[in-house]
């Protein structure tokens, strides 16, 4: 029976945490961060200011699990087993795209713009927790799979970054301008297979992909 109540109980505090971190989110891109307190925080979410204060006892607390979150979801995922190199690049690719095409993942972005003059620990929060793991995870793979003798990669940083980049350059980066913006899933799909392709056409070590320097 304890362990039904210990379940129920983490349940509604998973619930509730939810509820304080879509309020905050929404909150910060309607006031600001400089302007939003935990009092109004509460408010929104529904819950006691006793119960916030306990699972964030600071707005920065707050920031950084809004960051942490956004990003997790990618990260709670096995990374492809190394030695086929487009199928692994392939599911990152598109675990990236749909990772970045989140509402939330944009919401974000926006907060850490609009508050960087005043505010830069937020962008430093977002690169820390959120950006910076999630791209170790792709470096961790591509050094799999040179270790797996599938890719001549020197540079593996680069390498991770150009990925990624030719990605989010398309699926991202105009949704933060262009409010109106809007990528279907089958172009989503091509701009992912693009990448793969040019970066296996790079990097790989055999088939008729591979080109010499």
């Amino acid at each position: 029976m304890s362990g039904v109540v210990t379940t129920y109980h983490q349940r509604v505090a998973q619930e509730k945490r939810a509820l304080i971190v879509a309020a905050a989110t929404a909150l910060f891109l309607e006031l600001g961060y400089d302007r939003t307190s935990l009092a109004q925080i509460a408010e929104r979410s529904g819950v006691s200011r006793a119960t916030l204060f306990k699972q964030f006892p600071s707005k920065a607390a707050l920031f950084d699990a809004i960051v942490t979150e956004s990003w997790s979801a990618a990260e709670e995922e096995d990374p492809p087993p190394a030695g086929h190199l487009v199928e692994g690049l392939r599911t990152i690719g598109r675990r990236y795209a749909e990772l970045l095409r989140r509402p939330r993942m944009t919401d974000l972005f926006r907060i850490v713009i609009a508050e960087l003059p005043r505010f830069p620990e937020l962008a430093h929060a977002q690169f820390r927790h959120g950006k910076m793991p999630y791209f170790d995870s792709v470096r961790d793979y591509l050094l799999a799979e040179r270790e797996a003798g599938t890719v001549r990669v020197d540079d593996v940083d680069l390498t991770a970054t150009q990925f990624l980049g030719m990605i989010a350059n398309y699926v991202f980066w105009p949704a933060l301008l262009v409010p109106d913006w809007e990528v279907s899933a089958e172009r989503v799909t091509e701009v992912v297979d693009e990448a793969v392709r040019t970066l296996a056409a790079r990097y790989a070590t055999t088939g008729p992909q591979t080109t010499d320097d």
